[in-house]
């Protein structure tokens, strides 16, 4: 699994010799030092990195599983009693514009695009005697501002475009922009820091976004556009490039000991123990009550859990399964017909909270099914199959063939079901091919057009008249 070396974790050397903050547990810099601040090419180094460390929040990565998994018929709450109610709200379609995580997701990722903004808006003036240098901070901040703008859209729809810092009453002052413009600038920025980011990185640097992960999240976005023919060039480069590959086991894609693998592209580094900077997902996704033997610290709460749709979905021999979820566990007297996720999120945890597994954001399977989709929808169904393939083969199953479009369609929805499960990809698939209503109607749920978006969160709208709530909500 990919995760920044200890070299980077614990001394910011590229940014500067005297900085011994931890990468991860930097924060934003005040808006009472920012006109100090950023003087020098290492004041940006140390910004940038600053701004990866907002990726861990729980409004960004650490409780995307709300929005990507529990939303969708993949997973779900354990029960709805007390303070669970509003982690259960998604999963039974029940959402309040005052919902906690709603206005979490809007203020972490509104702080990343703001931490790039300023980034952007400052580094021109600062003279870098390694313009290399200078254009990779430039990509990376665009990287990073296009995957928020790309969550943002994705979850509330219109929302307020802003490329240039601002901070204050002015933040409040700004309305909603129609998403065919948030895609607009979401396409110029990964466009811009595909040409800007290195290929790789070595040493102290893996981890960081580079030119296959801005093209891969560009693929993504053409492709959820139904930009077709955009998408299948852009993922080509990808693939030609070489420098991504399926592992030939699908379990060592998860191994936290298996670093920078190749098949990841960009995924959110956590690390246990380092100044309350590990993950919360271990403790999180493991049986209620069950952690204790799980992952050998504290309690489990039992979110994110598979539902028995998700373990159905699983064709016999598929070497996913095991890998991805266990139906049961046990605490060595007795054994609980409790399904939780696995994959790369229980890890033994020193303290309850503080886990190691990262969040994998992209990586290369994606790459091809979404290559094979974007040639299916034009008519190459037979071109298509070999990608979809290379991803049943590794996973022990036997190669689709013959199938028309319509049925490699309901092929690829269900590959990337048992691929990609629990990574953050099932509810917005499900909108992107205009499937979530009927998929999830029959599951049992009671689902309409206003549930494919998320609400605005009300604290927004309370504080900038501009805003106005979605539909329905």
């Amino acid at each position: 699994m990919k995760r920044f070396s200890s070299s980077l974790l614990l001394l910011l050397g590229l940014a500067s010799s005297a900085c011994q903050d931890d990468f991860l547990a930097l924060s934003p810099i005040s808006s009472a030092n920012i006109d100090k601040f950023y003087q020098t090419p290492a004041d940006f180094q140390t910004a940038i990195l600053g701004a990866y460390s907002t990726l861990q929040t729980g409004g960004m990565y650490g409780n995307w599983f709300l929005f990507a998994e529990e939303r969708s018929d993949n997973t779900e709450q354990e029960d709805y009693a007390g303070t669970t109610q509003v982690y259960g709200d998604f999963d039974t379609f029940t959402l309040l514009s005052t919902n906690s995580f709603i206005s979490d997701a809007w203020n972490a990722h509104y702080r990343l695009i703001n931490q790039c903004n300023t980034v952007l808006s400052r580094i021109p003036s600062v003279n870098f005697s390694d313009a290399t240098q200078k254009d990779q901070l430039i990509g990376e901040a665009k990287f990073l501002r296009a995957l928020a703008y790309f969550n943002l859209v994705r979850v509330y729809g219109d929302v307020p475009l802003v490329t240039t810092a601002i901070s204050g009453a002015d933040a409040y002052q700004v309305n909603r922009s129609p998403v065919a413009d948030i895609y607009t600038q979401i396409g110029a920025d990964l466009a811009d820091a595909s040409a800007k980011l290195p290929a790789s990185y070595t040493g102290a640097n893996l981890g960081r976004a580079t030119k296959g992960a801005a093209a891969t999240l560009l693929g993504k976005v053409y492709l959820t556009q139904k930009q077709y023919d955009k998408a299948t060039q852009t993922l080509k480069t990808v693939i030609d490039a070489g420098t991504y590959s399926l592992l030939p086991a699908y379990a060592s894609v998860f191994l936290d000991a298996n670093a920078q693998n190749k098949e990841s592209i960009f995924e959110v580094a956590y690390k246990a123990s380092s100044q309350g900077e590990g993950s919360t997902y271990a403790t999180n996704f493991s049986p209620k009550r069950g952690a204790v033997y799980v992952t050998g610290q504290g309690n489990g709460q039992g979110y994110n859990r598979p539902t028995q749709n998700m373990i159905a979905a699983y064709e016999p021999g598929d070497l996913r399964k095991p890998v991805s979820l266990s139906e049961t566990w046990t605490d060595g007297k007795q054994v609980y017909n409790d399904p939780y996720v696995k994959k790369q999120f229980i890890t033994p945890l020193a303290t309850a909270y503080d886990g190691d597994g990262n969040w994998i954001v992209l990586r290369y399977a994606d790459v091809l099914l979404m290559y094979a989709e974007a040639l299916n929808e034009q008519g190459q169904t037979s071109q298509a199959l070999p990608f979809l393939n290379q991803v049943r083969v590794r996973a022990g199953l036997a190669e689709r063939t013959g199938l028309s479009q319509a049925d490699a369609r309901l092929a690829l929805e269900q590959e990337r079901r048992v691929e990609l499960a629990f990574e953050g990809h099932r509810w917005f698939d499900l909108v992107r091919t205009g499937r979530a209503l009927t998929v999830m109607k029959a599951t049992g749920k009671t689902v309409s057009e206003r549930d494919l978006l998320f609400p605005i969160p009300q604290q927004q709208i309370d504080i900038n008249p501009l805003l106005k709530q979605n539909t329905g909500y």
